[in-house]
């Protein structure tokens, strides 16, 4: 009987039918859908709302309509070549805002006599606004494009500034006395220690920085300049073409992203070549 019962409940078991199984997104994956879930949500709501045309299409524009005028724009290159020139502008401005803030802010990290000179008028400058800057750089430089490069510049020096300036004073004593036993140079030491341990703040001021010189550059063509996107949108709401400008203001949000994304991979990168500090 034993041996009978055995056998039985081995052929159950052999006989039991094996579940299907599922396959597992990866963890990125998950995190890239779950991130979409609030957009696909506020899509979702547009085109319910124009659907069911609780808002006049006049006020909001459908998907489709947003859509079409995208395709125009694209079509006949005015969106290429302004959303080049703000990204021309923006590349400029954060290229000498980010240079002036990380020599100012190394100088300010290094030195507590010098930070001591120039921190109180650093801060008085960096609480006046960006638009508060805009008449009186007007009147100085006109609306042309240094009007445009300077005013990303300054959005993008004070961040950078008081990252740079807190990441190096941040570098743990232990790592700089860990240097002098090593007896490496002043260079050895800036490259080898406290770029690697200053790197988090650093790029974390240009991502603000950044941030920041986009918003300005926008608010700056909305009211001073007859090129680029934010003059497009404007353009677009004279003419209450609201199509083309929510177009437009989707365009702006995707460049900034994208922008920041490229900072983020650049960081990753940088911190892929020079590790950790000792």
């Amino acid at each position: 009987m034993t041996d009978l019962s055995h056998w039985a409940q081995s052929g159950l078991r052999a006989r039991r039918p094996r579940l299907p199984k599922f396959p597992v997104l990866p963890l990125r994956k998950l995190k890239f859908f779950t991130g979409l879930a609030v957009p696909a949500w506020l899509f979702a709501v547009w085109y319910g709302v124009t659907a069911a045309h609780w808002v006049p299409d006049q006020i909001l524009p459908t998907p489709a309509a947003v859509w079409e005028a995208f395709g125009t724009l694209t079509r006949s290159g005015d969106l290429q070549t302004n959303l080049w020139i703000s990204l021309s502008r923006v590349g400029y401005g954060f290229g000498a805002g980010t240079l002036a803030g990380l020599l100012l802010g190394a100088g300010m990290g290094f030195s507590d006599g010098f930070a001591r000179f120039v921190r109180p008028t650093f801060l008085v400058i960096s609480q006046i606004p960006i638009l508060a800057w805009l008449p009186f750089l007007m009147l100085l430089l006109g609306i042309g494009e240094a009007l445009k490069i300077v005013l990303v510049a300054k959005a993008v020096f004070t961040p950078v500034t008081l990252s740079t300036c807190a990441g190096i004073r941040d570098v743990p004593a232990r790592y700089l006395e860990l240097a002098r036993v090593l007896q490496l140079s002043r260079l050895n030491t800036l490259r080898r220690v406290v770029l690697p341990a200053a790197l988090p703040q650093l790029f974390s001021g240009f991502r603000y920085g950044l941030t920041h010189a986009w918003l300005s550059l926008v608010a700056v063509e909305l009211l001073a300049s007859y090129e680029g996107v934010g003059y497009l949108m404007v353009y677009s709401r004279q003419l209450f073409q609201l199509d083309v400008m929510v177009a437009i203001m989707l365009v702006i949000a995707a460049a900034g992203l994208l922008l920041d994304r490229l900072l983020s991979l650049g960081e990753t990168w940088l911190g892929r070549r020079y590790g950790g500090a000792p």
